[in-house]
């Protein structure tokens, strides 16, 4: 562990991590770790042991919450200082392994995952109370959260302005089995302690736009990061839709050892390899399919489908049903994009080896 870890610390460096940056790095006198705070085109802000640097991301795929390995970080505070030299800018040369990682389908539409944060212990899933709460897009990113291998709590935020909270909470703790759903206000504080007692560890706030994201995240960085306020914004009185004011994640230590990612408000949050999410998000469907009399049964009209069954029983809601089969269709169209894409890639990868060899054996020849 570098001599002077207290600001490594704080965003949660502890015996374990700099016992796999020694058995990564051992030849690597010149370099020290830091955590990523920020990311912005091709460099990022990074805490270190001394202080806070920017450097450059190198090849790296880094995402906020990353723990790296950094070169030249000498000397400290070097965040708007001037380097006339590449070689003496600060680099992060590797990544240590990620204990886990929110990842979605790629905005973008390519057929690959976009990481929105790494080394995530607790996921804040939230959705304002005061309108109408969207049981799909909860149950999605909970999925989503359950994946990333972090432990999910929904927030309903605005509790105060809810005209019947206790029905909202009673329909999302339904919804959420094996999670914690808390109904929460930033004005009044109500139930405030109780979601600061359940965060640990390194703690994502996710949601759409208008959630009051930043607003809750304020309420828990509280007088320990005052300089870190995050800016809010109202949303629009036409739809009640939010303004995007959180534009880049970014990673800010607070009381306990914790430290918070604000994240951008989420329009869309496609499955990515989320196959034991969705699992985990529908476990009564899940057990239910255990159950069906053959193992290929697709659950829509099957003779012996214990999930049409049920259905019929009324022992599963319908619109849960249609979630799941929603979620599942849309991973396993994921699935098939990136395998397409990966073989693309290897028949390229082919072609090209192919050319080479026979330009090599052309030039013998001649």
């Amino acid at each position: 562990m570098p001599e002077n870890s207290t600001l490594l610390t704080e965003y949660g460096w502890n015996a374990t991590l700099s016992e796999t940056f020694d058995a990564l790095l051992v030849n690597s006198p010149d370099t020290e770790p830091g955590r990523v705070i920020r990311v912005d085109r091709g460099q990022c802000d990074v805490a270190v042991a001394t202080g806070t640097v920017r450097a450059l991301s190198g090849s790296n795929a880094l995402c906020t919450g990353d723990w790296v390995a950094v070169t030249n970080t000498a000397p400290a505070n070097t965040a708007l200082a001037n380097t006339t030299s590449e070689t003496e800018t600060p680099t992060v040369t590797s990544i240590l392994p990620r204990s886990s990682s929110i990842v979605r389908s790629s905005a973008s539409g390519k057929s690959e995952g976009q990481i929105l944060a790494a080394n995530v212990d607790t996921v804040v899933i939230t959705t304002a109370s005061d309108g109408d709460v969207d049981l799909g897009r909860i149950e999605r990113l909970l999925a989503l959260a359950w994946e990333s291998g972090a432990t999910p709590v929904v927030a309903l935020t605005k509790s105060d302005a809810a005209p019947d909270i206790s029905a909202v909470l009673a329909e999302v703790s339904a919804i959420a089995p094996g999670a914690t759903a808390l109904a929460v206000s930033a004005e009044t504080s109500e139930g405030m302690d109780i979601l600061d007692a359940v965060l640990d560890g390194t703690v994502a706030i996710l949601g759409p736009s208008g959630a009051g994201k930043s607003t809750l995240a304020n309420a828990l960085l509280g007088d320990t990061a005052a300089s870190c306020v995050l800016e809010t914004g109202r949303v629009r009185a036409g739809d009640g839709k939010g303004r995007h004011t959180t534009v880049t994640r970014e990673l800010i230590p607070f009381s306990g050892g914790r430290t918070l990612i604000d994240t951008p408000g989420l329009r869309g949050v496609g499955m990515w390899n989320a196959g034991e999410g969705i699992d985990k998000t529908f476990p009564e469907i899940e057990e239910l399919i255990s159950a069906c009399r053959f193992s290929d049964c697709a659950h829509n009209s099957e003779p012996g489908c214990a999930v049409v069954g049920a259905l019929e029983r009324g022992d599963i809601d319908e619109r849960r049903l249609r979630s799941y089969r929603k979620l599942q269709r849309e991973n396993a169209w994921n699935a098939a994009r990136s395998d397409a894409r990966l073989q693309a890639e290897r028949t390229r990868e082919i072609k090209v080896l192919s050319r080479r060899i026979k330009d090599h054996y052309r030039g013998r020849r001649q």
